[in-house]
């Protein structure tokens, strides 16, 4: 006896939408503190299916006391961070090496921003001794978005999430920093950037746009663009 076929009426052809692909395999993404890169990085890893690799900040046993004291605890700060990001970059070689797509929050490079601002030229000649001893840059991004705010929107940022030891950031730092960011970014030549101006964007609460951002990304082709909400440029 024949087993009777079963019509499409009573077994539907069920389609499964692709996942959608990521437009590159590492993606990093940078900026000063409180413009929202941890947040963001989460939001894209979760649409493209990629891997994420989050800074530890919560790890560095110094950071608290820095914030309270940066003087006296800078020199320790930058050293913790520089073994952590040792690790990240290990981290990263392997997600590549694996054929994984990934995204992080943060770029190795950052940890000279940081070093060069809160160390005194006798310390930072110090790190920059023991620091390549201790760090490993890792793979370079196949592309970097900027995020990029005024020190006055990421001071209300930072209130707004009210972490307690940011909270206790000075904004002469913060504007610094800022600074710092700008003119690093100004300089760096080895990978793509894409600076986003994030004061009026705000992609982790609005999905359309995020979805501007993501367009953004994805058609991107030159070394060195600028992104603002309602422009071309």
């Amino acid at each position: 006896m024949s087993s009777p076929l079963v019509s499409s009426q009573t077994a539907p052809l069920t389609v499964t939408a692709p996942a959608m692909r990521a437009p590159v395999r590492h993606l990093a993404i940078e900026g000063p503190i409180g413009v929202g890169k941890t947040s963001l990085a989460r939001r894209l890893s979760e649409r493209w299916s990629m891997q994420p690799i989050f800074e530890r900040p919560q790890d560095n046993p110094f950071l608290e006391r820095f914030y309270r004291d940066t003087a006296r605890y800078a020199l320790a700060t930058q050293l913790q961070f520089a073994l952590q990001r040792a690790q990240q970059a290990q981290e990263i070689a392997n997600a590549q090496v694996s054929g994984a797509s990934i995204i992080t929050d943060f770029m190795t490079e950052k940890n000279a921003i940081f070093a060069r601002l809160t160390l005194p030229d006798d310390e930072w000649q110090l790190y920059r001794t023991l620091a390549p001893r201790i760090d490993a840059p890792a793979p370079m991004p196949d592309l970097v978005v900027y995020l990029q705010a005024s020190p006055e929107v990421l001071f209300s940022r930072i209130q707004k999430r009210a972490i307690a030891m940011e909270l206790q950031i000075p904004d002469a730092y913060l504007r610094s920093l800022c600074d710092a960011y700008n003119d690093f970014f100004y300089h760096f030549d080895g990978a793509p950037v894409l600076t986003v101006n994030a004061e009026h964007l705000n992609p982790l609460e609005s999905d359309a746009d995020l979805a501007l951002l993501v367009e953004r990304i994805e058609s991107m082709r030159g070394r060195k663009e600028y992104f603002v909400k309602g422009t071309s440029l």
